[in-house]
This record gives structure tokens, C-alpha cells and sequence, in this order.
């Protein structure tokens, strides 16, 4: 499982209203939850966010409340990946059961990098490629379960799968 995209670059602590304000939780359809996405932070991110893009943060990503809103949000953005230094444990399990692939990455890679480059990340052996000059970097590869709850997109499905082969 590989993405590719350009970089949208955030720092530390960024919270689930930041990433989706707690004022458009009246729904939980991903499109229209997109349409707000990190709107307090950076008013062009809805509107410029291409599918496959890769959203890359530093320490604390998802930190604040419980909301399955937050990673709905990004996802119905067309978000490919998020990588971050590390994540609030709720947001990462909530990113998982929904089908949208995190990778904690090393500390120092949001400082090297700049928004808009363009990254390819292999989820399966977490490795990170900035290509403009093909350099690299590695990641803790999603475990084997994580991978097979991401490719049926999401944790429902994945059981459902589950299901209907025993069934």
C-alpha cells in the first residue's frame, strides 16, 4: 500500500477542533465535514487538498476529544496518509477503525520538509521518499492487522469481510 501527494505541513498539539471546529459537529458525513477541515488553521486547506495529499504534523496530532469527526474529516478531504511525530492515542485507534493510514514518523521530518513537496510513503514497509531528490527516511510499517483493517477501508468492513468469509 503506497500514497503519494503534496505535503500539508502542521506543527505540534494540534487538536480534533482544529482539525474539524466543533461548530459543523452537527453531522458525521464526510464530504460536508471536509468542506471545514482544518479551517481555523488554514483557510485553503479544504479547498486545495487534492486526493492522496499527506498531512504531516509533529508530536501530539489529534490530541483533545474523542470525536471519530476529526479523521472522518481528513479522510472525506481526500487525505492519502497522515504521518506525525506522534498522535493522541484515541485519534490514532479512531484513524484506524475508519480506514485512514497514520504512520508515526521520526522527529526531525516535518522540519525537513516544506508544504507542497511531494512525498510517496509505502505504508506496508514505512518507508517515506521525498521525491524531489529521492531521499529517504523510515517509519514503523503499520502492523499486519492495521494493514488488512486499512485495505478493506475501515474497521467495519473489515469485520463484515471477516464475517462473510466465515459465514
Amino acid at each position: 500500500m503506497k500514497v503519494e501527494g503534496k505535503v500539508w505541513l502542521f506543527g505540534d498539539n494540534i487538536d480534533t477542533d482544529a482539525i474539524i471546529p466543533a461548530r459543523y459537529l452537527v453531522t458525521t458525513d464526510p464530504v460536508e465535514l471536509a468542506r471545514h477541515c482544518m479551517e481555523d488553521l488554514d483557510g485553503n486547506f479544504a479547498r486545495q487538498v487534492s486526493p492522496g495529499d499527506i498531512v504531516v504534523a509533529g508530536k501530539n496530532f489529534g490530541c483533545g476529544s474523542s470525536r471519530e469527526h476529526a479523521p472522518l474529516a481528513l479522510k472525506g478531504a481526500g487525505v492519502g496518509c497522515i504521518l506525525a511525530v506522534s498522535f493522541a492515542r484515541i485519534f490514532y485507534r479512531n484513524a484506524v477503525n475508519i480506514g485512514l493510514p497514520i504512520l508515526e514518523c521520526p522527529a526531525e521530518l516535518p522540519s525537513l520538509l516544506s508544504p507542497g513537496e511531494r512525498l510517496q510513503v509505502d505504508l506496508v514497509q514505512g518507508r517515506i521518499v521525498r521525491l524531489a531528490d529521492g531521499s529517504e527516511m523510515k517509519a514503523p510499517p503499520l502492523p499486519p492487522f492495521m494493514q488488512e483493517i486499512m485495505k478493506h477501508g475501515g474497521l467495519i468492513k473489515y469485520v463484515q469481510a471477516r464475517l462473510h468469509q466465515t459465514g
